[in-house]
């Protein structure tokens, strides 16, 4: 007679098989949001692994079974976060996608941890820090997403093919950035309007 297994033997019939290690999600989650909570209180330099997985409510293995340091974790996080944060919706016209970037990026750039994680990031590399690198991939991949601005606006022939990509991209962030995080000003939705409608207007004029 064939003998009735228990529960605990279901549930280990279930279990994924053994190998890599499978990760909970919301624990790698957790990991990120607190590396950028302590980042922004003491900064890269001072940032603890131990404080972190205190912050994510997990034991430091955790963390390690993730990434090896925090050059790792930091990295990490800006790869998987700071690219998808501020999404480029097609509204149709180049005036309204200029508008709908500066909308999704002023949201981030008003968010008090990402208002003292920049500038620190940006110090970091200007001393020379183990975080270049990483600084360098994201601001490629930021200008890639942002240059969806561009090539849709010369599809519509909106833009000419021949304008100049680079100053573009400066002007896309370059005016909104500065005020918000270097002179630390801010920005009304009438200010935002007239930057985008001045921003739309140095794109056209950006030929080569």
């Amino acid at each position: 007679m064939k003998r009735k297994r228990s529960n605990h033997e279901s549930r280990l019939a279930r279990r994924a098989p053994s190998g890599a290690a499978v990760f909970r999600e919301e624990v790698t989650l957790a990991l990120r949001r607190a590396l950028f909570e302590e980042w922004a209180e003491y900064g890269y330099a001072a940032i603890s692994l131990e404080r972190v997985a205190s912050r994510a409510g997990v034991g430091k293995a955790a963390l390690y079974r993730r990434w090896p340091s925090k050059l790792a974790l930091a990295s990490d996080a800006l790869k998987t976060v700071g690219v998808d944060i501020t999404p480029v919706p097609d509204t149709g016209s180049l005036g309204g996608d200029v508008r709908a970037f500066l909308g999704s990026l002023i949201r981030v750039l008003r968010h008090p941890i990402v208002r003292r994680v920049l500038p620190d990031l940006h110090a970091e590399c200007a001393r020379g820090g183990e975080l270049a690198p990483a600084q360098e991939d994201l601001a490629k991949a930021r200008r890639k997403l942002a240059s969806t601005v561009i090539d849709r606006a010369v599809e519509r022939g909106e833009l000419s093919p021949d304008v100049d990509r680079a100053i573009c991209l400066d002007h896309l962030a370059a005016s909104l950035y500065w005020r918000l995080l270097v002179v630390r000003g801010s920005c009304s939705r009438a200010r935002l309007d007239r930057l985008a409608a001045g921003i739309t207007a140095a794109l056209r004029a950006s030929v080569i």
